[in-house]
């Protein structure tokens, strides 16, 4: 193994206990799985078909909700075939387009997030100028940035990846995220200075950017009448839930590739499959529960469905 890895097979070594609990792993992560799909797929049906949720909040809720998608389809089907092959195999190509696809994804989460808050923003503390910034032209430029940004700097971290020598084929993971930077021979200067300024530009810069216009936000608010606190109140604190949560997995998963700790494999999986169910999961519900509009045609759905059965 101490030769060319790069056309070779990566083994996962972050299971625990496969052979015992390996049916018991598929059924739960196979239901989480249809949950997720069921979750996002029913919030977005609705922000498509009813008019009234065809605004910049609800359109960027929605892309959020696709973003969860795609995210959940690139890491479950070959999560749940590694449940019950008998060896957890993935090929060099197919690991890098995993990483690419997962690190994208969950960059583009967090520019999605920092242009609900601008949304937010100008809805709250500008509302007579809201139609005119908000223009159907600049939420698609926004949509966009959101995709095309993270999809270069990844880009271009794969490539540098690809000309890093691998030493190990033995992933300390159950899928190819940053725990691939665990099989290089040695850490990359350049790879490393990058990666800072792609954390940089696709974590940090927005997450700050979400904490001004916030800042923003509930200073305005509280010099406000009761309505306009209420709405900020209404609107705003789901996309704070979801900041909040998909900023310490983040950390972690960061955090995890970059420090050699002595976390345990038990540990290490627990955290990893909190990362991947915990957002597509639960966001949908707090988008579907928090913010009324959706909420209320949620319940006519539902509604709608008993009748019929009856």
């Amino acid at each position: 193994m101490d030769n060319e890895l790069n056309d070779t097979y990566f083994t996962f070594h972050g299971h625990v206990d496969l052979n015992k609990y390996r049916f018991l792993y598929f059924f739960i992560m196979f239901t989480v799985y249809l949950l997720i799909i069921f979750f996002n797929v029913s919030i977005v049906f609705l922000i498509c078909i009813y008019k009234n949720l065809h605004e910049p909040m609800y359109i960027f809720i929605a892309a959020l909700l696709m973003n969860a998608i795609v995210y959940s389809t690139n890491i479950y089907p070959k999560l749940l075939l590694d449940f019950v092959s008998d060896k957890q195999m993935t090929s060099y190509a197919a690991c890098l387009f995993q990483f690419f696809l997962f690190c994208m994804l969950s960059g583009s989460e967090f520019m999605l997030l920092s242009v609900m808050s601008y949304d937010r923003y100008v809805s709250i503390c500008k509302p007579l100028q809201y139609p005119t910034i908000m223009r159907k032209t600049r939420v698609s430029v926004f949509l966009v940035l959101a995709w095309s940004v993270p999809a270069c700097h990844v880009a271009v971290t794969v490539m540098l990846t690809v000309k890093t020598k691998m030493c190990t084929s033995n992933i300390k993971g159950i899928f190819c995220n940053n725990a691939i930077y665990g099989l290089q021979c040695a850490q990359s200067k350049i790879l490393t200075i990058y990666g800072v300024v792609a954390l940089l530009d696709l974590a940090v810069l927005p997450v700050l950017f979400i904490v001004f216009t916030y800042t923003k936000i509930l200073v305005i608010a509280y010099r406000s009448s009761r309505e306009v606190r209420k709405k900020a109140a209404e609107t705003c604190l789901p996309h704070l839930l979801v900041l909040i949560s998909s900023f310490c997995f983040s950390v972690y998963d960061i955090s995890i590739a970059r420090v050699d700790s002595n976390l345990s494999s038990t540990t290490r999986l627990i955290m990893t499959l909190q990362k991947v169910v915990y957002h597509p999961l639960f966001n949908p519900l707090i988008y579907g529960l928090k913010m009324k509009e959706i909420s209320k045609h949620l319940k006519k759905l539902f509604c709608s469905c008993k009748i019929n059965r009856l």
